[in-house]
């Protein structure tokens, strides 16, 4: 393993910030830490090492930072994240089992951190802290409300909904959670679901490491977005907790400079306002290959300019779509959300990019595959009220058709319920901005750099 020196002297607050190694947990994380980097006074030195692994480190090496953030590798002890798809549980299981030990290392080498900043999804992070009198602060990097549904697991139990079965249970609705509002079983964590069993174990010792163990929790929110869930937790649970906005990289500006426009902007600035459909399904697991033959039919059925976002498939795309759009296998997601050209976003609702969306005052279409993404759709078409579900004709396939008629009805600028839900939508991105600009997130997090400036908590 490789580290870098780093002279104590030099700073008063000095943070370990171990990610966890999935692209959704380690940009949220680097966003939080340019922000923790940015928010320090002038007098108040912080330095910020970010452990990574090498595979991580070739990704991140090139990306704009703060200059007190710097990078500590360890060696590629888990599968790349090209693999990770194929075996996502021998994944997590190298996760929980071979990573460990090369960061406790890595402290062998460093000054005395005042805290160890780690996802909420390595549990083994709280006992290196443990082992060196070094208080740790868990980041939960999906929803407070998620959290909140996974913390009271018990409530599930008792009422008959723990690993329900989703033929059967899907509709039944779950409305005794504090804070949360009415939730049908379909939508919660696939975790509590008969099929996704193996993973239950996990999620449960993260949950209670952070409710336990930790010293500090750090929500990945605003405030008024969840408020009512914010606040049956802080009455809960023992540990202080830090709403720290939406790391998203809204931030990344201040640290871009003389960059070239790429030319999918440029095929953006030529579309009319509003006309665009953005479409990604994320980074990691994606549709079948029958349902992707469904979608590209029926958006380009519906006549609707697209900009589609695919790694793997992106000649599929290319033929499906024709002129009416554009297919690209990277973009500056925030960047294209928030132009002016970008309608709608049929988005899978990771919560990254829900946040994404929303901080942009983007509509969505939502299309959940796996994990909290579920929970996030309900939130975005239930609670906030500002998208749509494709709903699926039968358990596993949507069909074109009804793609195409979704699509034409869900861009329809003219229609009421469109402009509703665009005013809507625009009413949550005032929300993100006045969290920002007001100075609420900041807040936050110097109220944090304060609390860990100051040593352990009794």
């Amino acid at each position: 393993m490789e580290t870098t020196s780093v002279d104590q002297a030099l700073f008063s607050c000095h943070i370990l910030a171990i990610p966890y190694p999935g692209r959704g947990h380690i940009n949220p994380f680097m966003n939080l830490c340019k922000l923790i980097a940015t928010t320090s006074k002038p007098n108040h030195l912080l330095q910020i090492s970010f452990i990574v692994t090498e595979e991580w480190f070739r990704f991140l090496k090139s990306e704009p930072k703060p200059d007190n953030i710097q990078f500590q590798k360890i060696p590629n002890v888990i599968p790349s994240e090209k693999d990770r798809s194929k075996d996502l549980l021998g994944f997590v299981e190298a996760v929980y089992t071979k990573m460990e030990a090369p960061i406790d290392s890595i402290l062998d080498g460093l000054p005395k951190p005042n805290v160890i900043l780690a996802d909420s999804l390595l549990p083994w992070a709280v006992g290196i802290g443990e082992r060196r009198n070094i208080p740790v602060a868990s980041f939960w990097t999906m929803s407070a409300t998620v959290f909140s549904i996974l913390h009271h697991h018990q409530l599930l139990l008792a009422n008959g909904h723990f690993e329900a079965n989703l033929a059967e249970q899907g509709e039944e609705l779950v409305n005794y959670i504090p804070g949360i509002t009415p939730i049908c079983v379909k939508d919660l964590p696939p975790v509590f679901h008969c099929k996704y069993r193996e993973m239950l174990h996990v999620i449960l010792e993260v949950v209670s490491q952070l409710v336990n163990k930790a010293q500090y929790a750090l929500f990945t929110t605003i405030e008024p977005l969840e408020s009512q869930v914010i606040e049956a937790l802080q009455a809960e649970i023992p540990v202080p907790i830090f709403t720290v906005g939406p790391t998203i990289p809204y931030l990344d500006t201040e640290f871009k400079t003389n960059q070239p426009c790429p030319n999918y902007l440029s095929w953006l600035d030529d579309q009319p306002n509003d006309s665009v459909l953005y479409i990604s399904q994320g980074s990691f697991l994606s549709v079948s290959n029958t349902q992707l033959d469904e979608i590209i039919a029926g958006v380009h059925s519906s006549g609707v300019s697209t900009f589609w976002v695919a790694r793997e498939t992106s000649s599929l795309l290319t033929d499906g779509i024709g002129k009416r759009g554009i297919v690209v296998s990277w973009c500056d997601q925030l960047r294209v959300l928030c132009h002016p050209s970008v309608g709608g976003f049929w988005s899978h609702c990771g919560w990254n990019s829900t946040k994404e969306g929303a901080f942009a005052g983007v509509p969505f279409l939502t299309f959940p595959i796996v994990a909290d993404q579920f929970t996030n759709s309900k939130q975005i078409v239930e609670d906030w009220k500002i998208g749509w579900r494709v709903n699926k004709e039968s358990e596993n396939l949507v069909k074109r058709d009804e793609i195409a008629r979704l699509v034409q009805s869900f861009m329809d600028l003219g229609s009421y319920h469109g402009r509703e839900m665009r005013k809507r939508a625009m009413g949550i991105r005032k929300i993100f901005q006045e969290a920002i600009e007001g100075g609420a997130i900041q807040a936050n997090i110097y109220k944090f750099i304060q609390d860990i400036s100051q040593g352990p908590r009794q």
